[in-house]
């Protein structure tokens, strides 16, 4: 097939003066050569597109591909990550990961919550403030955690995230609504474990490939986050965290979870839904990532995989053969 990979280069946004935190999740030049690699060695001749801007040049210029590698973030608004498969769906070019509506509804932190609710899953008590002057009316048991609503590879989340009083409240609030320019999720704070599930598959081919449980290190000496996985968690992640795979019951547990949140949305090909445990040490859903980061070494899919004994490449095979078989049985119903 021919191939397109659509995608944001951090680097050529930093060199526009975009800051480091607001390009977290974009991709480096390393992440665009794995897959370019793993895909050309799979017999494809690849494209790279780039970014949204590239990619409609390109349309306007009549070009068209078999599929698309889909990685874009994107950078405005709430359907940032939903731009660029809404307008491959229009020229009805097929393309990894979820669709648009799936897309633009999982990076709302706070729609995801209400629907996920919605079919039975506990999530923990929440609010969503659109201005300073919204907190009067919270109601969300201490402590909190506040965080961007549509941010993601833990931008905006710091040890001055979580408030256990009003006044810790609002200055959080504050700080993130002029930073972000965007309404803040508040949520109670869980004090239990924290896991991540991988998930890779198409409705009932969707399998959990392992559940990956976070340990924080104890970085109280140089002002770390020891129970919250933040930007600079993340970031600094070989010193402030460990990886290991979960015990057997938890591992059911999270799984079972996981795969009910993945088909009930409509996810499809690959991503992760992250938990935590509350007080009682029981699952509660956080947030739900169906356009995981793909770095060949410090994503936490990736991650998770390298404990399961799946390499990176295995795992570009398995998103790719899930879009293809999605792609052929649309095909058959399409000439049924």
């Amino acid at each position: 097939m021919r191939i397109g990979i659509t995608y944001d280069l951090r680097a050529e946004y930093l060199n526009q003066g975009y800051g480091e935190e607001e390009t977290a999740e974009f991709d480096s030049v390393e992440t665009i050569d794995a897959i370019d690699d793993v895909l050309g060695r799979l017999g494809h001749k690849t494209d790279r597109i780039g970014n949204i801007q590239s990619l409609t040049k390109r349309l306007a210029a009549d070009e068209r591909w078999d599929l698309v590698f889909n990685i874009a973030e994107g950078m405005h608004g709430f359907g940032r990550e939903a731009q660029v498969p809404a307008l491959l769906d229009a020229f009805a070019i097929p393309y990894t990961f979820s669709d648009a509506l799936v897309l633009a509804l999982a990076l709302h932190k706070g729609f995801t919550k209400r629907l996920v609710r919605s079919f039975g899953i506990p999530t923990p008590d929440f609010a969503i403030v659109d201005a300073a002057s919204d907190l009067g009316g919270v109601n969300v048991p201490w402590p909190v955690i506040v965080k961007p609503v549509a941010g993601g590879t833990g931008a905006g989340i710091s040890e001055a995230s979580k408030a256990e009083n009003p006044k810790e409240l609002a200055r959080a609030c504050g700080s993130l609504l002029e930073k972000f320019r965007q309404p803040v999720l508040i949520e109670t704070f869980l004090p239990g474990r924290e896991f991540t599930v991988g998930v890779v598959g198409t409705g009932p081919q969707a399998r959990v490939l392992g559940v990956m449980e976070i340990v924080f290190h104890d970085m109280s000496h140089n002002r770390g986050e020891p129970k919250i996985y933040s930007y600079a968690n993340k970031r600094d992640y070989l010193t402030r965290v460990s990886y290991c795979l979960a015990d057997e019951e938890t591992t059911r547990c999270a799984a079972d979870i996981a795969l009910r949140v993945w088909n009930e949305l409509g996810c499809r090909d690959a991503g992760r839904i992250d938990l935590r445990c509350d007080v009682h040490g029981n699952l509660n859903f956080l947030e739900i990532n169906p356009l995981a980061g793909l770095h060949p070494v410090d994503s936490d899919l990736v991650i998770l995989c390298r404990l399961v004994g799946i390499d990176h490449a295995s795992l570009i095979e398995t998103i790719l053969a899930s879009a293809q078989e999605r792609v052929i049985s649309g095909a058959r119903k399409r000439s049924a």
